[in-house]
């Protein structure tokens, strides 16, 4: 029999239904099609710029970047990171796919908590590609964790510590070879260090891209709160952009490489084209209907993990506790320390309107 709104009795009723009926009202566009229109391309521009600037300072040097400015872009970036998985995309999902929304009352999906163990997988499975690759990196360059120096061996049976002379053979012992194995060995560290970082970068760009698809479609059928919706997004994507290419300044690309500048316009362009598909099925997109909460949940429990992963790991542990070539400047180390608080707490903060 279906479900009657009007007569309901509480004691008997499912609590599926009754959850499933409020969220199934449609959207609640109104309008202000010139206002939306606006978004496309102030989203567009401004969080481009963000994206863009902390590649720009790390990779053009005749632009002349303070240091301290690089730094708070990168680490404010980094906590933007780690609040918008806990707060933009853990939360969300919870609200989606968790116990006590529609779809979690539901069927299978009431069998069990899907969404924690989506967030696992996915927090799984990226650890497994991140170890996979590091460790596909030290076969291929004779590196072994055991010694405290990783050597590797030139073409020319040279032992090479790092790209610096540890022995040459009596017979060839004079600069200019010295010169080319410490230049061969150079290029081979460097390419160890992209291949170990590029991987984890792009999980970390595709999760960041789910959640901009979503909250894309989202602004473009939204009703009263579109006035607050609207600022509020601008700043929450500048500072993911802001993230996405602090990360991204981080990877030592070959110079003249076009892939930076593609992956940094390409989290650009997400958010405006998923607010002109939202405009284009305004009249029949439901961000309250089942199947959109289905999809939505998924994909925000799927990004949660990978930017838990990548922000827990990637960018808190990797740069404060296990690199060793972490900087012992205690004022630069704080400054580094409140520029990712003020990022977290800041992309925290969004989340009571976004």
């Amino acid at each position: 029999m279906a479900f009657d709104p009007h007569n309901v009795d509480l004691d008997m009723a499912d609590p599926a239904e009754i959850v499933c009926y409020l969220n199934a009202e449609g959207n609640e566009y109104d309008g202000r099609m010139g206002a939306r229109v606006s978004a496309i391309f102030v989203i567009l521009v401004v969080s481009s710029a963000a994206t863009f600037f902390p590649v720009l300072a790390k990779r053009a040097p005749s632009l002349r970047i303070p240091l301290y400015v690089y730094l708070f872009a990168k680490y404010f970036g980094a906590g933007v990171i780690i609040a918008t998985a806990f707060i933009h995309l853990l939360d969300p999902a919870y609200a989606e796919i968790g116990g006590n929304s529609c779809v979690g009352l539901t069927g299978h999906w009431a069998d069990y908590s899907w969404c924690p163990a989506i967030v696992l997988t996915s927090l799984m499975v990226v650890f497994l590609l991140d170890f996979g690759a590091e460790r596909w990196v030290e076969v291929r360059y004779g590196i072994c964790r055991e010694d405290p120096e990783p050597m590797m061996a030139s073409p020319s049976g040279v032992e090479v510590q790092h790209g610096v002379r540890r022995s040459i053979s009596r017979s060839h012992s004079h600069d200019k070879q010295v010169k080319e194995i410490e230049s061969q060995s150079q290029e081979l560290l460097i390419e160890r260090s992209f291949k170990q970082q590029i991987a984890a970068f792009l999980i970390l760009e595709f999760g960041v891209i789910f959640h901009s698809v979503i909250i894309g479609l989202n602004l473009g059928v939204a009703g009263d709160e579109f006035a607050t919706l609207y600022p509020v997004l601008v700043f929450h994507q500048s500072f993911e952009g802001l993230g996405i290419g602090a990360r991204m300044s981080s990877i030592p690309f070959k110079k003249g490489s076009w892939l930076p500048w593609f992956l940094c316009t390409a989290y650009g362009l997400t958010t405006p084209i998923a607010i002109a598909i939202g405009l284009g099925l305004r009249t029949t997109y439901n961000p309250g209907s089942f199947t959109a909460n289905v999809v939505s949940g998924v994909l925000d429990a799927i990004s949660a993990g990978i930017l838990l992963y990548t922000g827990l790991v990637e960018l808190l542990a990797r740069d404060f506790l296990f690199d060793p070539h972490r900087t012992q400047d205690d004022k630069r180390l704080t400054f580094m320390v409140l520029a990712l608080l003020l990022g977290a707490g800041i992309m925290a903060l969004l989340g009571k309107w976004a």
